[in-house]
């Protein structure tokens, strides 16, 4: 048999909001739409990115954190 694969989970390439600021160099948080529901994510990004700004997930660092880039206007 094979092993469950996890791909199909990842939040990486999925849209989201961002619900708490993320400042330079520190850590907010990101409502992320993902498996037909919407999750919250602690994220981190090179630039800060203010409350209820669009996101886009380039990747996930763990189960639960996240890097986000601003999502191309």
């Amino acid at each position: 048999m094979r092993a469950p694969d996890d791909s199909d989970r990842s939040p990486v390439g999925a849209v989201g909001r961002v619900t708490v600021p993320i400042p330079p160099d520190g850590a907010g948080e990101v409502l992320v739409a993902v498996r037909g529901g919407s999750e919250a994510y602690t994220a981190w990004s090179s630039t800060s990115i203010g409350r209820d700004v669009r996101v886009v997930v380039v990747d996930a660092v763990s189960a639960r954190t996240v890097v986000v880039e601003r999502l191309p206007s």
